[in-house]
């Protein structure tokens, strides 16, 4: 009660300091936006509804000189929150076929099989055969670890996802995704309140790879991890975990607490990675500059010319179809170094 108290107190006696200007613009920003991305039932509602808060809100705080419009006002925030927090995430929605089959994994030992496996024919981006497969893979033959960086547009934000690579089978990519709706696609801002479902996309390479760069016409980039057999393992068995877990239970994509790079960085530092919190770990489009410096991705040439190396949109489209596409989007790439005990995306030399 005490603290209420004080923030009540902060609400009212600070309207023309920069902190309580600022807390006040940070709640109804964020109230606004949770109403207007809420589950009411039709658009032209949420924006009603949205707009009627904003104003009230402006008079509850700014225009009004009695105490009580603050009590009133935050008494209607928490309102918000309380059922923004209640608002359940579903399996059961009409989603977009790159996005319908959820994958599972069944764990038997060495062994590994795994449902729901997309496998696509592009024609185009928005033209394709729809195709989700079974595969069996063997956590013995799992050798290397590899890394992609995909853009819409090239900048300080993009898309991340793995491979799992092995030495009697194709890589197995997994990519973490938005589940989308028919009719949506992705929108940043949306993504922060519940918009979106999360999903595990696992698929062949020449599907997860090749939409982007021969039919999206992202540039994607990429790179061989310095990461032992062993961690790849791991890592790949809390891959496995989250993706049951997220067949059992839905749960909502994040941009910035559940997404593909956090996720990245959370399951490493599970399986074994040690470094600190790096901001590219937020502004992932400057991740391959994370792994360069860190020393996780081959260092012996300067990172501009890697980084030109490691573009692969050209072979890809060259491969494009092909049964070998993952061995051709691999043959010009730098050499790459030995894996080594210190880690996953980052160790100790991390630091610097």
């Amino acid at each position: 009660m005490i603290s209420v108290r004080k923030f009540v107190s902060m609400l009212v006696r600070w309207p023309r300091k920069p902190i309580g200007f600022l807390v006040r613009i940070m709640l109804v920003t964020w109230a606004v936006l949770a109403i207007y991305y809420s589950n009411l039932p039709w658009g032209g509602l949420r924006t009603i509804s949205a707009g009627a808060f904003a104003g009230f809100a402006i008079w509850a705080l700014w225009r009004s000189r009695q105490r009580r419009m603050s009590v009133l006002f935050l008494v209607m925030f928490f309102g918000v929150v309380a059922w923004w927090i209640s608002i359940p995430p579903s399996h059961d929605r009409h989603w977009r076929p790159e996005v319908a089959v959820m994958p599972r994994a069944v764990i038997d030992g060495d062994r590994v099989r795994l449902t729901g496996v997309r496998n696509f024919d592009y024609r185009s981006r928005s033209d394709f055969t729809v195709r989700y497969e079974e595969r069996e893979v063997s956590l013995s033959h799992l050798t290397a670890l590899d890394f992609y960086v995909s853009y819409f547009t090239e900048g300080p934000v993009g898309h991340t996802f793995v491979s799992f690579v092995f030495d009697n089978a194709p890589p197995l990519a997994i990519s973490i995704e938005t589940r989308p709706e028919v009719g949506e696609g992705f929108a940043p801002v949306a993504s922060l309140f519940k918009q979106f479902e999360l999903i595990y996309v696992v698929g062949e390479e020449r599907d997860v790879v090749g939409v982007r760069t021969n039919h999206r016409h992202e540039p994607v980039y990429l790179y061989r991890l310095n990461t032992s057999a062993d961690d790849a393992r791991r890592l790949l068995m809390i891959y496995l975990t989250r993706i049951n877990e997220l067949a059992d239970q839905p749960e909502f994509y994040h941009l910035l607490t559940n997404s593909c790079t956090i996720n990245i960085v959370r399951y490493a530092n599970a399986a074994g990675r040690r470094g600190r919190f790096d901001i590219r770990h937020l502004f992932n489009g400057l991740i391959d500059s994370y792994l360069y410096h860190s020393g996780r991705i081959e260092t012996t040439l300067p990172f501009d010319e890697l980084r030109r190396a490691s573009l692969i949109n050209e072979a890809a489209q060259a491969a494009d179809g092909a049964a070998d596409f993952s061995q051709r989007i691999r043959l010009s790439l730098p050499t790459m170094m030995p894996p080594d005990r210190s880690g996953l995306i980052g160790s100790v030399r991390s630091s610097r």
